[in-house]
């Protein structure tokens, strides 16, 4: 009974979005630019030279690209030996729910509430309603803000004062940064609980916790984030799959994401190279029938919205390599798909994520050119891999 394992490489984009100019992106291409910058030099922090993928480009990166923005991709130049195309978003979002949901079968049919860049930025109702669920006088922060910036800025005031650190992003996000000890872990898990049904109401798409330790000067986020997303408007690819009884594995944050639907099992771990344990394990473990759904956040958390170039080629390098060992432990019949959800630009304006098309990348079921295509027609192609009916939009290409 096949299998499939979808794996969304978490910012990876390929630029050539139609509407990128609509989101002020106009020109992002994540992946050209890291391999360009890499061919000129300027990325040798912890590696040097071109950026060498040579798993992922012969499964059709690089081509996938070229379709996708007409960009030449330093490095990535192999003949494809997989299905390959690029696939473009339809959900007024550059954000992960949007993303992830739409790959799993269901476009975003609302718009998001987006807070301004503004100081303050909450609107007074809503800070009050943190206030009185955290039972104290006030929040820092109160801005547009990147986490380790904010929170080296106002961690040493919420070590003293109890206040959280409330901040938000070009993103539909609501974030809370809390010391793990002094304020608790428990307690700012429970606080981020309370205000999601509220904000979720709002259309704000995610309360996101971000536990941090340390004292002034070192201060450090630590692996126990979490996620309480607005719940998908319809059944996506999971539940899909769960319905007809099949076994479905959750790897990294897919969970909080999909506010736990349709999840059989779920995997976490403390980064992205233990989540690939995970993914290794499960290739020689998972049930026949079962799908595998897997999220990579570092591209984006640690190196896309810190603009560290360097850091961002060398996670793909390591992926990469990870990639090719996983490949050949697929069986007969097995399906492996890899895609992003969005892009994150380390190379361009500004800290936020990118609008982008992003690679679709198929192992085990031939090679040749998948061309353009959308984000619901991943879906569509697990579905049909698996043998479930598919309830979305999405047209498989298989």
């Amino acid at each position: 009974m096949s299998r499939a394992f979808l794996v969304v490489m978490d910012s990876v984009g390929i630029g050539g979005a139609p509407d990128a100019a609509d989101f002020g992106d106009a020109g992002a291409n994540t992946l050209a630019h890291i391999a360009a910058e890499c061919a000129v030099g300027r990325a040798e922090v912890g590696r040097s030279g071109p950026l060498r993928l040579p798993h992922l480009d012969g499964l059709g990166l690089g081509a996938a690209c070229r379709l996708a923005s007409g960009a030449e991709v330093p490095g990535l130049t192999a003949a494809p030996s997989g299905r390959w195309g690029a696939a473009t978003e339809v959900s007024r979002g550059k954000d992960t729910p949007s993303g992830h949901w739409e790959l799993a079968g269901v476009p975003v049919p609302w718009d998001w509430t987006y807070f301004p860049d503004t100081q303050p930025a909450f609107p007074e109702a809503l800070v009050a309603e943190v206030c009185r669920l955290a039972g104290t006088a006030g929040i820092l922060g109160n801005c547009h803000a990147s986490g380790i910036p904010i929170i080296e800025r106002h961690g040493a005031e919420h070590l003293r004062s109890g206040w959280p650190i409330c901040y938000t992003s070009a993103d539909s996000v609501f974030q809370i940064a809390a010391h793990e000890e002094s304020f608790g872990l428990d307690r700012l898990i429970a606080l981020c609980a309370a205000l999601a049904p509220s904000l979720h109401a709002m259309k704000v798409g995610r309360v996101i916790a971000r536990p941090f330790t340390g004292q002034g000067g070192a201060f450090q986020r630590t692996a126990n984030r979490r996620d309480f997303a607005i719940a998908p408007p319809a059944p996506t690819l999971l539940d899909w799959a769960a319905s007809a009884g099949r076994m479905t594995h959750a790897i990294g944050k897919i969970g909080d994401i999909f506010s736990h639907r349709g999840i059989g099992r779920l995997h976490k771990g403390k980064d992205d190279l233990a989540l690939f344990d995970h993914l290794d394990r499960l290739v020689a473990e998972a049930e026949p029938g079962s799908l595998t759904f897997a999220n990579f956040v570092e591209f984006d958390s640690l190196y896309g919205h810190r603009r560290d170039v360097a850091g961002y080629a060398r996670a793909l390098e390591v992926f990469d390599s990870r990639v090719g060992t996983f490949l050949t432990r697929l069986r007969p019949g097995d399906l492996a798909l890899f895609t992003a959800d969005h892009g994150n630009d380390p190379t361009f304006r500004g800290t936020e994520h990118t609008r982008e098309r992003v690679p679709v990348l198929a192992a085990g079921v031939g090679a040749g050119e998948i061309g353009l295509c959308a984000f619901t027609d991943m879906a569509a192609s697990v579905a049909a891999h698996l043998g479930i009916p598919a309830q979305g939009p999405g047209r498989s290409f298989l």
